[in-house]
């Protein structure tokens, strides 16, 4: 997937229209996936089979800005729990270690 794919979907996904808000969340979303698939490396891109959870995790994190480390929250009616302040493992849990030996 392309990064203008990756940016059209995240778009989509969150309402988001400025580019450089959504180029920064996929960085921040691209070391999660790497250090959780690759722990052991460094400077790999983000392999094909987790474009997918690559954008969820940064609409992930675009979705929860200005509510980062709220466990819980009700109004009117409305009730907000987060799985996790960070990451949910729901997701983390999608992308599989590679690890080796030298």
């Amino acid at each position: 997937m392309s990064i203008n794919e990756k940016l059209t979907m995240l778009e989509c996904m969150t309402g988001e229209t400025d580019d450089d808000v959504l180029l920064t969340y996929l960085n921040l979303a691209k070391e999660i996936v790497v250090s959780k698939a690759y722990p052991f490396r460094d400077k790999i891109e983000v392999p094909a089979k987790y474009d997918g959870v690559h954008v969820e995790i940064a609409a992930y994190m675009i979705n929860k800005r200005g509510a980062e480390g709220e466990v819980s929250h009700s109004e009117n009616g409305v009730s907000r729990t987060y799985e996790d302040g960070d990451i949910p493992p729901t997701l983390l849990r999608r992308i599989v270690p590679v690890v080796g030996v030298l």
